[in-house]
């Protein structure tokens, strides 16, 4: 699954990119590295307008199977997930790129390569197709919990498409470029927007650094 990604573009581009209307983020410094729980922007529909906003990164885990907040969601048929597929739910995670572990250690570090995935070269800003709620509970860690409520996100995953594949053969975040697609998340009805848990063409996306660092560097 997708547990690391990038966010280096500045604030004025994603609000130009993204339509946005309102922003409550204060100062956005890139973000070269997010982890699970990590505060990171994201863009909710707020009425008829577009909101930017800070988000803890992990929806709230199905209450039968508890465990840690899920970052990625694959099987949006559960009843667990239905509810936040609607648009006011709905919403852009900006990234710049993303990464996965390489199935195998690598020969020389006997550690597995962080690779990382983006448009191109050049890691144009793209965004994921998320979810949003709110969450009353601690969030944190266990040391230091820090108390409710929360805005938390999490983002659809898919098949991975031939470049991916290799790397993380089970899953890849489902990604949005387009203003038609960005649209369609957004405002349509699920029946129309479901089909947007799809994987990227092959061509539009290659694998743009590897090895042990757990950030992008270059994206910064």
């Amino acid at each position: 699954m997708c547990n690391l990604y990038s966010i280096t573009t500045n604030q004025a581009a994603i609000i130009a990119l993204f339509r946005v209307v309102n922003r409550y983020v204060g100062n956005l410094p890139p973000m070269p590295g997010v982890f699970p729980d990590y505060p990171a922007p994201v863009i909710r529909n707020v009425g008829s307008d577009r909101e930017l906003t800070m988000m803890r990164w992990g929806m709230p885990p199905p209450p039968k199977l508890g465990g840690p907040p899920v970052t990625n969601i694959r099987n949006t048929s559960s009843p667990h997930w239905r509810g936040w597929l609607k648009p006011e739910n709905r919403c852009l995670v900006p990234a710049n790129s993303f990464s996965e572990y390489a199935p195998e250690p690598n020969p020389l570090t006997k550690k597995k390569d962080v690779v990382w995935f983006a448009l191109n070269e050049d890691r144009p800003p793209f965004a994921f197709a998320g979810i949003w709620t709110e969450f009353r509970g601690d969030r944190g860690t266990k040391s230091k919990p820090v108390p409710g409520p929360h805005l938390v996100y999490g983002f659809l995953t898919t098949a991975p498409n031939a470049i991916v594949d290799p790397i993380r053969p089970k899953a890849m975040p489902v990604i949005l470029t387009t203003d038609e697609e960005l649209d369609v998340w957004m405002r349509a009805p699920w029946d129309e927007a479901r089909a947007l848990q799809r994987p990227s063409p092959n061509g539009a996306l290659k694998i743009v650094a590897r090895g042990a660092v757990k950030v992008d560097r270059a994206a910064a």
